[in-house]
């Protein structure tokens, strides 16, 4: 009697206080990652999609791309140097990352090295007080842009140069200062030229690499071999058609890579290693007043094929004499940014019903295709089942609705892993677009003018493992000519 009394009290309790006796059900897990994976900084380094590098120094006054070494210090006078200005610029672009030449090939400092006097101590510029960096860093930080620097390995008015240990120890002491002088850097850039004077000269950059990652733990460092960013392996902007984060950085040696290995990657790759695509607003890298900015078309075609194939754009936009961003630059610039905004800011997939091949726990929403078009690009996303033996599809249906776009956008959830190596579109049956890689982000810019369909099919036909969406977009393009590049 006494255990009916105790089953009664708590069948009572339960239907008072309404306790969920078998609503709870295990969550669907996530699928394994697929390795290498990249670092919680880099995955930040490729969301930023656009970043500006700035070449300055004494070749802007010399109307020079390569200055020689033995510029005398005075011709540096940038007398309306305003670096908000600068980040003004930027901000206004949607730039979220800045990198300055502190020092160029020809060994001009633009802060006060306390190694050299060839720096702006030996100026007219704030009457040898002035120091770039610092006005450049206490910018930037004002307004929450994030700052890199570019020290150039090869120094053409260094007497050490050449001689392996001392010059060594000097750009070491050099790279001390600016790591723990000027606060926090987001990436440090370094190259591999050398000169013809000194062809042997050996660079340490493994001391280098490891003194960067111990006075600056979060910071990214950019080289032919990384550690964190890859060089794409032009000066175009171009990435390959395909594009893998990943390679082996022992295939790679800094300032003699194979360009074709830098821009393709490898999908057997050991290392996450993204590209970076390096290019300039203008035709050279530093300021000439006979020069003038690409066309936009020129800045979108570069974009397309730069971050539309899973790259970051480093877009080179060099101050003037004057120490400014010339206003043909910055309107350039303006321009630019709307018309990204203008073509991304609509994503006509959002209204569809989206159905896929299969899903990764059928009675789960938690992958499922409706992911690919909210908010989040990174780590919300459509899998497919785990024992499927069939092509993985998506497919987006208008309905009543016609869809009407020229560029489709396909990004993977690359928290845990660059995973597809082949892909199909389809609009309507009919198929408009055809790829390998994706990545964080692969731009289609169809070529065949604008596509009017109500269905649009996204075929994945081969992957390493299972293909994870993470975000689907279709876009139109009103600066697209048909059948233009």
């Amino acid at each position: 009697m006494a255990v009916f009394w105790s089953f009664w009290f708590m069948l009572t309790l339960l239907e008072t206080f309404k306790f969920p006796v078998s609503s709870w059900k295990p969550a669907t897990t996530p699928p394994l990652p697929i390795l290498p994976l990249p670092s919680a900084s880099q995955l930040k380094w490729q969301q930023r999609e656009v970043i500006m590098f700035m070449h300055f120094g004494v070749n802007t006054f010399t109307d020079s791309e390569w200055g020689t070494g033995h510029e005398d210090p005075a011709i540096f006078n940038p007398t309306a140097l305003n670096a908000n200005q600068w980040v003004d610029t930027a901000i206004k672009a949607g730039i979220s990352l800045m990198i300055l030449t502190a020092k160029h090939h020809d060994g001009f400092c633009l802060w006060p090295s306390k190694y050299t006097d060839h720096s702006v101590i030996s100026s007219p510029w704030r009457d040898g007080k002035g120091d770039v960096v610092r006005e450049f860093v206490d910018a930037a930080k004002v307004r929450g842009v994030d700052i890199g620097l570019y020290l150039s390995p090869w120094d053409r008015h260094e007497k050490r140069y050449g001689k392996e240990i001392s010059y060594n120890e000097y750009y070491l002491g050099q790279l001390q200062e600016l790591l723990k002088r000027y606060g926090s850097v987001q990436e440090i850039w370094f190259d591999g030229a050398k000169g013809s004077d000194a062809p042997n000269m050996s660079y340490y950059f493994s001391d280098w690499f490891s003194m960067v990652k111990e006075l600056q733990g979060s910071i990214n460092i950019f080289s032919d071999a990384g550690l964190d960013v890859r060089w794409v392996g032009n000066e175009k902007g171009y990435a390959g058609n395909t594009c893998w984060s990943t390679i082996n950085r022992t295939s790679l040696t800094i300032g003699s890579s194979a360009e074709s290995y830098l821009n393709q990657g490898d999908p057997r790759g050991t290392d996450w290693l993204p590209p970076e695509c390096d290019v300039s607003i203008r035709t050279g890298w530093f300021w000439h007043k006979s020069q003038k900015p690409k066309p936009l078309s020129h800045l979108l075609n570069i974009y397309y094929k730069s971050v539309g194939r899973n790259c970051v754009l480093l877009l080179n936009v060099p101050p003037n004499t004057t120490g400014l961003i010339s206003e043909t630059d910055v309107q350039r610039l303006g321009e630019f940014h709307k018309a990204i905004n203008t073509i991304f800011s609509v994503n006509y997939a959002e209204g569809c019903t989206i159905k896929a091949s299969s899903q990764r726990g059928s009675m789960s929403d938690e992958f499922g295709p409706e992911k690919v078009i909210d908010e989040d690009h990174l780590w919300s996303y459509w899998a497919p089942e785990d024992n499927s033996n069939h092509e993985h599809w998506i497919e987006l249906d208008g309905k009543e609705k016609i869809l009407k776009f020229n560029v489709v956008r396909i990004q993977e959830a690359i928290g845990l892993g660059q995973r597809i190596k082949h892909h199909k579109v389809y609009a309507d049956g009919k198929l408009i677009a055809s790829g390998t890689t994706i990545g964080y982000k692969r731009l289609h810019r169809l070529d065949d003018g604008v596509i009017y369909a109500q269905r649009v099919r996204i075929v994945i036909k081969e992957s390493r493992g299972l293909p994870l969406i993470s975000s689907i977009g279709l876009h139109f393009d009103p600066f697209r000519h048909p059948k233009g590049t």
